[in-house]
């Protein structure tokens, strides 16, 4: 088998995590891995169309509400809502109170459940109020956390694809990616990012750094416990999960961002 590329690793992370016309030649395991590492690059680009499409809207004379909920669409319309839909899932499984196999069903199907909805609300309402108050407070200060905030969304799932993590289902996006990166690759990516985070925040003022690390650590804390959680209902993970991941771990560093 030949080798993958990081070029192979970036085509399966933008194939599969956005909407974006690439073209993903291979489906490998290596692959799966190289694509996991490189997911923060397509929250990277997916943040940087958000905190555009929001800073236009401020240019043009919208306030922070809609310009909020313009970066928030921007996510959701680049992956086709394909997370969000996971988090409503995910939320019908783990609330079902069902056995993992039924639970499972459950999130199979088309239709979402009081607690899907329920969880989808009170998500994006959390999102846009974050984002609202940033962009109020500073438009720079809106735009870094739409960037941070999609950056940390994806590093979510770097950190859920970890080796000892294992797919709920033999089949799906869960089953692909599941346990294909090492720890020390998560590791590394997740260094990688908290720097870049906290220098960046040092653009907006003494606490600025400080506040843009502990975004990233805390949702990734956060994103950890519903990981951890999901494993012991499930029996591993699935592209559900890793969609709820995601959403939740978004949520969390807007909130962080927007204290203090």
């Amino acid at each position: 088998m030949l080798k993958s590329s990081p070029l192979d690793g970036l085509r399966f992370a933008f194939g599969t995590l956005s909407v974006l016309p690439v073209r993903v030649h291979r489906w490998d395991r290596e692959a799966a891995r190289g694509g996991m590492l490189g997911a923060p690059v397509v929250g990277l680009v997916a943040g940087g169309c958000a905190a555009g499409l929001g800073l236009l809207l401020l240019l043009l004379g919208a306030g922070p509400l809609l310009a909020a909920v313009a970066s928030v669409a921007v996510p959701a319309a680049l992956t086709r809502g394909l997370h969000l839909d996971g988090l409503a899932d995910t939320a019908d499984g783990l609330g079902s109170g069902k056995p993992a196999e039924e639970a499972l069903r459950i999130m199979k199907q088309s239709d979402i459940g009081p607690f899907g909805v329920l969880t989808l609300v009170l998500v994006l309402l959390a999102q846009v109020a974050a984002l609202a108050q940033l962009y109020a407070d500073s438009w720079v200060r809106g735009g870094t956390a739409a960037v941070t905030s999609a950056v940390v969304a994806r590093l979510a799932l770097t950190l859920a694809a970890r080796t000892g993590v294992p797919a709920a289902r033999p089949e799906g996006l869960g089953a692909a990616v599941a346990g294909v990166v090492p720890v020390p690759g998560v590791l590394a990516v997740t260094a990688t990012c908290t720097i870049v985070a906290a220098a960046w925040g040092t653009t907006l003022g003494p606490y600025g750094a400080v506040r843009a690390a502990a975004a990233v650590l805390l949702s990734l804390a956060t994103a950890e416990l519903l990981l951890r959680r999901c494993t012991r209902r499930f029996g591993g993970v699935t592209g559900d999960v890793f969609g709820a991941l995601a959403e939740t771990a978004a949520t969390a560093a807007l909130v962080v961002l927007s204290l203090g």
